[in-house]
């Protein structure tokens, strides 16, 4: 076993919080090994980042290659091959109408970069996001970000014209879906009549699948009306796809579920395994409206490396049919936790779809319980399985396995979590 010393974290800023104080030295699939040489099952893949798992052989031989040949073209100045073959792959995943694409380093970049998009190609303002919503750090971002209070303390004024509708958060009101989603639609009209006028909005924004706010699914009729009101308006419809895109749901991006077709997505995260690169994907149409030189930035898609890395992210999600382990690994973890849950009440609700699973964790009279929320993540921890909260009261537990996982591995960490459960909670007799 090969030990590495460790080095002084005392220099890096506090304003980073750690799940652990570990130093990751190496990784390969789904496992990360710190400088004393001990093993950790990752179930947060860098928050959905690590889509094909660790330093996946195709990824590491294409950025090797790409290394000694380009590192970098600076998108004003020359093309790069590689991103426009990214463009061409992109392309071939997307509605057809969905046929530019535009690229950046971060999802809070691309964030920036569809409201830009939204306002040039509609003259119109305003931005409606909902309640619940994670989209990023930067002050636009933040504003549009309501998960919880922490992304946004101390920072106002935040950029005006942002305007927040209540999710459809089924499980939080008590409803159906169906009474909620009734309920949401009302509310966004009062919205529309009494804060910001539809000819003055220029997109929704919308998670398909809330992220930081508790990974909670939008009911399909939900994101099938939000289509129907943006198009009786001209409203823009975008997709953040930023965490739950890339095969994560079972499917290459969530939307389609719904069986909708967005005008903008956003992409960040998975699209890279680890490299840092986003993007924003448009019609033809509106992309034609934003006036060249108004946007860009100096990284954006001129990393051959990143471009590199998300083509061999691409082709190894549909060549090791990554979107279907999803699917299935999603199922088996699905059904493993909601066994679990006739056991251990405090479990009060499992949802998501495929790799991207959340526990909520709730006291017998429902209020949320992020207390145990954090005991079971700690005990986890112990045993070297990496998992991390969520949601605005923090009592949700949230499960972003590498794609890649196997079902032993599933089995695996249900073991440990049941584990940590018992420890903090008498099981039903």
């Amino acid at each position: 076993m090969t030990t590495y010393p460790a080095h002084d974290t005392s220099l890096l800023a506090p304003v980073w919080t750690h799940l652990t104080p570990h130093q990751i030295v190496r990784a390969a699939g789904i496992y990360l090994y710190d400088n004393l040489g001990n093993r950790y099952t990752d179930f947060t893949s860098g928050i959905g980042v690590t889509s094909t798992g660790h330093c996946h052989p195709n990824v590491v031989a294409a950025i090797k290659e790409q290394a000694e040949q380009l590192i970098f073209g600076q998108m004003n100045c020359v093309i790069p091959a590689k991103t426009v073959e990214l463009a061409e792959k992109l392309n071939a995943l997307t509605p057809p109408a969905i046929n530019r694409f535009f690229f950046s380093n971060s999802g809070a970049e691309a964030t920036e970069a569809c409201v830009k998009l939204a306002r040039a190609a509609t003259g119109r303002t305003n931005i409606i996001v909902f309640q619940g919503s994670f989209h990023g750090r930067t002050h636009l971002a933040m504003a549009m970000t309501t998960s919880r209070t922490v992304y946004r303390h101390r920072y106002q004024p935040l950029p005006a014209g942002v305007f927040v509708a209540p999710f459809p958060y089924s499980y939080f009101y008590g409803w159906s879906d169906e009474t909620t989603t009734d309920f949401c639609l009302k509310q966004l009209d009062v919205l529309l009549q009494g804060q910001t006028a539809p000819d003055e909005t220029a997109a929704i924004i919308i998670e398909p699948i809330l992220g930081e706010g508790g990974y909670v699914p939008a009911p399909t009729g939900f994101l099938q009306a939000l289509r129907t009101i943006c198009d009786k308006h001209g409203i823009l419809l975008i997709l953040d796809e930023v965490q739950s895109g890339f095969g994560r749901t079972g499917k290459f991006f969530c939307y389609e579920y719904a069986g909708i077709t967005p005008d903008i997505i956003v992409m960040a995260k998975g699209l890279g395994s680890g490299l840092p690169i986003s993007a924003i994907a448009s019609r033809a149409d509106l992309m034609d409206k934003w006036t060249p030189g108004t946007h860009g930035g100096t990284y954006g898609g001129g990393s051959a490396i990143a471009s590199a890395a998300a083509c061999a992210t691409i082709d190894t999600i549909q060549q090791e049919n990554l979107t279907e382990n999803a699917s299935m690994r999603g199922q088996q973890l699905q059904e493993g936790l909601q066994q679990l849950q006739q056991q251990y009440p405090v479990m009060g609700d499992i949802r998501g779809k495929g790799l991207m699973t959340a526990v909520e964790f709730t006291t017998p009279s429902g209020k949320p319980d992020a207390v145990t929320t954090n005991k079971v993540l700690q005990d986890c921890l112990s045993d070297h399985l990496l998992l991390l909260s969520c949601g605005t009261y923090k009592n949700v537990i949230r499960w972003i396995p590498p794609l890649v996982v196997s079902e032993t591995e599933i089995s695996a960490a249900l073991r440990i979590f049941e584990k940590a459960l018992a420890t903090n909670q008498k099981p039903n007799p």
